[in-house]
């Protein structure tokens, strides 16, 4: 058995999937390998992701960090969703709420009682069976209460809105501690084997700028869109979706807070794009995601900038992407994480999401010397099935709209989409069921809370739904409805739990 064990991790590029991945690394190797970031203060960072979803609790945690000093840290506030405006037809509003909705007691899923009921008139909306939906609109938040059971107040998910440039310093001093090496430099030169069998192409070295060489045996590729090592020296290749996810351009500008702070994101649809809104304790963060074939990049700007809460804090700063993944995330021994591995525009606050998954995917199938083959074609099919079914679920957004008011929309609503997500789709509109395949990361309940915002019809319901009588039903439903609003009613507010519990400090 060729087992012999790797010496020295090199990661390229800091930012937050650099130092997410250092401190990943450093906490499960336990100080048995040599980790090193290379990072250049020169080379800026994109830091966009200020947005999350719940599984970044399990990364802190993970970690051993403190909730309230990671919040502080980072100019954090809390997440329980994200409100999607203009995304159905001009006027819509719907949350996509995180956890559960509503309380499954009989045969089938909650909401195909809901969904019989809902098309008779006689239940109240989606949202009120959502204790996140409720919440977000009252600006209300508390983490779950584990000691109460059998209550919605158990039941809260949440994530963050954080500043990323603030996270990443915040891992970098937590990875230092553990002793990751960092290394200040740009890499002017990358050293591949030649000719060394099944080692060539590898990955040697690197060289900076002012002449060190760095060896290593695992390169992990965090230079975000450039791919320095994934696809400028490995020659990888990207599959490109803009077919199916037509944006490519983004503004970002950060402005002032607003009087209340919201415990949720906001996501506004254009005329050829969508809007962002992350709140933050000191700023709120803005942008603008569009697609230069419909919109200019001023007229883009002038969009965003009309549509800020408080005066700008910094001129709009332009980003181009390409939406899709590398066709190899993992490409002899360079492991390719965050931009570097490919990109979703962040309509689902996916992004650092993917970094995640790809740490613990690394993990998973952390090599030896031998870099067997079979494995890294494992961690590909799986990243690629994670990107592809993510990508779906962006896409659904798009293609769910009805609006008549811009080219871009007609486009999306018209444009062809993957078999995959077509399916779904069918399965919904004849029977308002839910599929979920392997354990894709969006549940049943996100994927019902999209279809049914952007107006997508159901034909017909469960047939066991018919097991309980209309009388039973009814009571049943209205009783988790009540049980959600008084628990509301006793959750503190947003912005006082945050002050409370987890205040930065005053920049």
């Amino acid at each position: 058995m060729n087992n012999a064990l790797i010496k020295d991790v090199v990661i390229v590029g800091g930012g937050t999937s650099g130092w997410m991945t250092a401190s990943a690394l450093a906490r499960t190797l336990q100080g048995k390998y040599k980790i090193r970031v290379i990072e250049s203060d020169e080379i800026g960072i994109v830091g966009v992701g200020e947005a999350t979803i719940p599984m970044i609790q399990r990364f802190n945690h993970v970690l051993g960090i403190d909730e309230n000093e990671f919040l502080r840290e980072t100019q954090g506030t809390f997440k329980l969703g994200i409100e999607f405006v203009n995304w159905g037809k001009l006027g819509d509003r719907y949350m996509h709420g995180f956890g559960i909705i509503g309380q499954d007691t009989y045969t089938v899923r909650f909401d195909q009682y809901w969904q019989k009921y809902h098309a008779q008139g006689k239940v109240a909306p989606l949202e009120e069976y959502s204790i996140t939906r409720m919440a977000s609109k009252a600006n209300k938040f508390m983490p779950a209460n584990r000691e109460v059971e059998n209550s919605p107040l158990n039941q809260i998910a949440h994530a963050y809105h954080f500043d990323a440039s603030l996270y990443a310093k915040f891992l970098r001093k937590y990875a230092e501690k553990l002793g990751v090496i960092r290394t200040e430099g740009k890499i002017t030169q990358v050293k591949q084997c030649d000719g060394q069998g099944e080692r060539d192409g590898f990955i040697e070295s690197v060289v900076l700028e002012n002449g060190e060489v760095i060896n290593g045996d695992l390169f992990i590729d965090c230079s975000g869109f450039r791919g320095l090592l994934i696809e400028q020296t490995l020659k990888t290749g990207y599959e490109d979706w803009t077919h199916f996810l037509p944006c490519d351009r983004a503004l970002a500008v950060p402005c002032e807070s607003a009087s209340v702070l919201t415990p949720y994101t906001r996501s506004t649809a254009h005329k050829a794009g969508w809007q962002w809104r992350i709140p933050l304790q000191h700023r709120i963060g803005n942008g603008h995601v569009f697609c230069s074939q419909f919109t200019s990049e001023d007229e883009a700007a002038a969009t965003l900038m009309a549509n800020l809460d408080g005066e700008p804090l910094a001129d709009p700063r332009l980003l181009k992407f390409t939406t899709g993944m590398r066709k190899q995330c993992w490409n002899k021994n360079v492991v390719a994480i965050g931009l570097a591995s490919g990109f979703l525009e962040p309509l689902e606050s996916t992004s650092i999401h993917l970094i995640q998954t790809a740490i613990a995917r690394l993990i998973n199938f952390f090599p030896t010397k031998a870099f067997n083959q079979v494995d890294i074609n494992e961690y590909n099919r799986q990243a690629k099935f994670e990107y592809e079914r993510i990508r779906d679920f962006v896409i659904l957004h798009y293609k769910l709209n009805q609006r008549e008011d811009s080219a871009f929309w007609k486009n999306c609503a018209e444009m062809a989409i993957p078999e995959t997500l077509k399916h779904k789709m069918e399965i919904y509109h004849a029977s308002g069921r839910l599929l979920r395949v392997d354990d894709e990361l969006f549940a049943e309940v996100a994927w019902l809370q999209v279809l049914e915002g952007q107006n997508m019809p159901v034909q017909s319901y469960h047939s066991l739904v018919d097991l309980q009588t209309e009388a039973d039903t009814l009571e049943y439903l209205e009783s988790v409805r009540e049980v959600i609003a008084k628990c509301v009613k006793v959750m503190p507010d947003h912005a006082a739990y945050i002050a409370q519990h987890c205040a930065a400090a005053k920049m």
